[in-house]
């Protein structure tokens, strides 16, 4: 939901970069998980948290200065799936699209679905197949079906484009 991109101030702050829909949604949630992308994670009881501009700041345990702020850097947040609102059929979360087939309409299999960029216009599924990463905006003009159940996503792309 989100990643530590620096210490803020000197007294063990960190700034947030969300990867949320809205800028403060990860203030929600008291508790969260920090870790890397392979891990080890941690769980953590988050003492302060505060929106600024667009990121987020917050202040963790175990985080009394900003030299131990500045150890957390590139480490992610993420909350339990269960904290999460139920979503309704229609609709998903980012998370639920990683590992999804991505076919074209004329049936070509362009890979699966590696990562979600947002920038800023759009976002942008990464898609990793057997000609490297294919970059698609998530919009409706290519974006044609997401399947969750079925995992797979079709899409008005070519191989060449």
């Amino acid at each position: 939901m989100g990643r530590v991109a620096a210490a803020h101030g000197i007294r063990g702050w960190v700034k947030i970069q969300p990867y949320t829909e809205y800028l403060d949604s990860l203030l929600d949630y008291r508790t969260w998980w920090i870790g890397h992308e392979n891990g080890p994670w941690r769980e953590v009881e988050v003492q302060q948290r505060e929106a600024h501009n667009k990121t987020l700041a917050a202040l963790l345990p175990d985080c009394p200065d900003r030299t131990a702020a500045e150890k957390l850097k590139g480490l992610l947040i993420a909350v339990p799936r269960s904290s999460l609102p139920a979503q309704p059929d229609d609709e998903y979360y980012w998370s639920d699209l990683i590992g999804l087939a991505v076919v074209n309409e004329a049936g070509v299999m362009l890979g699966t679905v590696s990562n979600l960029l947002e920038t800023g216009a759009n976002q942008v599924l990464s898609v990793k197949g057997d000609s490297g990463e294919i970059l698609i905006p998530f919009v409706a003009t290519a974006i044609k079906q997401v399947d969750v159940k079925n995992k797979i996503i079709r899409v008005d792309w070519a191989l060449d484009y």
